[in-house]
């Protein structure tokens, strides 16, 4: 199926933390701050789990790399004005507060 579509594979070698640094972090993160601090019960529940970490990672949690910004900023409101909600990611282990129009 990859060569068909003209992909190459490169295999990492084992036990080396450094071949694939971008992924080996993303693992710590997600263990850290998501399935380190919660009992999984199966595959689909892990599933769910990564899927709803993963959009708050890459929509709301804020990144060094990007002096504290989130991957995809949300659009600026009036603040004087607006409602804050509070949405409870994985089962109430992060908070995420957003504004209501």
């Amino acid at each position: 199926m990859f060569a068909s579509a003209d992909i190459e594979i490169i295999k990492t070698p084992p036990r080396a933390p450094r071949a694939n640094a971008i992924a080996e972090r993303w693992v710590g993160t997600v263990r850290r701050e998501c399935t380190g601090r919660m009992l999984i019960f199966g595959e689909h529940h892990l599933r769910v789990v990564l899927t709803e970490y993963t959009r708050h990672y890459n929509a709301h949690r804020p990144h060094r790399s990007l002096q504290q910004h989130a991957p995809e900023p949300p659009c600026a409101a009036d603040i004087q004005h607006a409602r804050v909600t509070r949405r409870k990611i994985p089962g109430g282990l992060i908070n995420e507060y957003s504004q209501v129009a």
